[in-house]
């Protein structure tokens, strides 16, 4: 049997034809309360679930962990339920290429988690989840016949989990991706507008963060970006227009890179006559992090923030979009407060996306308030006021902002949700007595 050791090195590849010889298709990992122990689906399994068990950084009971490999193209499809005490979990669906299992599932552990605390203090009653999914590095992923076929096996087991887990649009997946999604299953939100859901949830997301910086701004003293330098770290979906919105309150200068050559061309057509300063960088590469700016903006992938990047930078602000920014959240929260660098904890600034999707079965008004008060100044649990909280907390208690966040967010999602209660654990223990597995 091969250990935990060997199963984690294995590439999500490896691991896809390590479990088709052992003619398993669905595998599931669920916490169990009772016993406080991960049950395992198939015993060829347990050293991974003595891999969740032992883990300290980035396993947190999570309630279930839930596998398959696609009928088609060999590829690993994932739903990491974190916590569902404030209802079903909710978060969007990655599809993403990873060297190892172990930078699989360590992803979706992190993903799940963070929406549990992203939901949380948006107020919203929603638990946390996440989908991952693995690029198979065989078959073309922008082929559109392939991707129809992956996602709509991914809305099937949806279907298949009962609701404990509500999908949703992420990074590598697009709204055409979606209505694929839908095709298959009702547990997903992010719906393209035609087919009656709010769409892609980029430009929310992006006024979130601006937000989050105006109110770092306001806790040191400063009126707002009118005249501040932001270097943005990738020019996607949300770094696109959060660009936009920066030149809209009359920043001094941006400065921005990302990977792809052919997004780094259109921006820069876009912004032309702007003080705009668009950079290609190679994957992996820190020089961007010691790039002279007053508010720094992680907008690509997670886990940027990190021993090798933090002692490089130069601002005295980051806030960004990207999920999961901080490689080490104790560690890596705590060097960043060292060093006097204000940080503004990704899951309380980049909440917009889950806030304008989640709620989509309650229909549409214009300027719709339940969504504008959380970008607003005056609401409780606004993002400016959230932010002002947790950096105020932070300074008199002397800790770390994201420590504050993360104490504040775990209190909160741990409140049943006020009809249902902790459904969606009822649903996992379900899903096991009823052989999920086997389906």
């Amino acid at each position: 049997m091969s250990t935990s050791k060997n199963l984690l090195s294995f590439t999500p590849q490896e691991f896809v034809l390590f479990l088709k010889q052992q003619n398993i298709r669905r595998c599931y990992f669920v916490f169990d309360l009772k016993t406080k122990t991960v049950r395992v689906s198939h015993p060829e399994l347990q050293p991974l679930a003595e891999f969740f068990q032992s883990d300290t950084r980035d396993f947190d009971t999570h309630e279930g962990i839930f596998l398959q490999v696609s009928n088609k193209y060999d590829t690993l499809q994932g739903a990491f339920v974190h916590r569902t005490w404030r209802g079903q979990a909710a978060g969007g669906v990655r599809y993403w290429s990873y060297h190892t299992l172990e930078g699989y599932l360590r992803d979706g552990l992190r993903l799940a988690k963070g929406m549990t605390h992203k939901n949380a203090l948006a107020g919203l009653w929603w638990g946390g989840g996440k989908g991952v999914m693995a690029h198979n590095p065989k078959i073309e992923k922008h082929d559109a016949t392939v991707r129809a076929a992956l996602y709509q096996e991914f809305g099937e087991m949806m279907t298949s989990l009962q609701g404990c887990y509500v999908t949703a649009e992420d990074v590598g997946t697009n709204v055409a991706d979606m209505t694929n999604v839908f095709s298959k299953t009702r547990f997903t939100t992010c719906i393209p507008p035609s087919l009656g859901g709010s769409g892609n949830p980029s430009v929310p997301t992006a006024r979130g963060v601006v937000c989050g910086m105006k109110a770092a701004l306001e806790f040191l003293g400063e009126k707002g970006l009118e005249g501040k330098t932001v270097a943005v770290q990738g020019m996607g979906n949300v770094g696109a227009p959060l660009i936009k919105f920066l030149f809209e309150k009359k920043v001094k200068k941006v400065i921005a890179c990302d990977i792809n050559q052919q997004l780094v061309e259109n921006l820069k057509y876009e912004f032309v006559g702007k003080n705009f300063e668009p950079r290609e960088v190679p994957l992996c590469d820190h020089s961007f992090f010691e790039t002279e700016c007053d508010i720094l903006s992680p907008c690509a992938t997670g886990a940027v923030l990190n021993p090798k990047s933090i002692p490089l930078i130069k601002a005295k602000i980051v806030c960004g979009a990207a999920n999961n920014q901080l490689e080490d959240p104790r560690r890596d929260d705590a060097e960043l407060f060292k060093r006097g660098i204000v940080y503004v904890p990704d899951f309380l600034t980049n909440r917009m996306g889950i806030v304008t999707c989640a709620n989509e079965q309650y229909g549409y008004v214009n300027n719709d308030p339940e969504i504008e008060q959380h970008l607003n100044k005056k609401w409780t649990y606004s993002i400016h006021q959230v932010t002002l909280k947790v950096l105020r907390e932070s300074k008199e208690e002397d800790v770390p902002p994201s420590s504050v966040a993360l104490k504040m967010a775990d209190k909160m999602s741990f409140v049943p949700h006020p009809i249902l209660g902790h459904r969606g654990q009822k649903i996992i223990y379900s899903l096991v007595v009823n052989g999920w597995e086997r389906s």
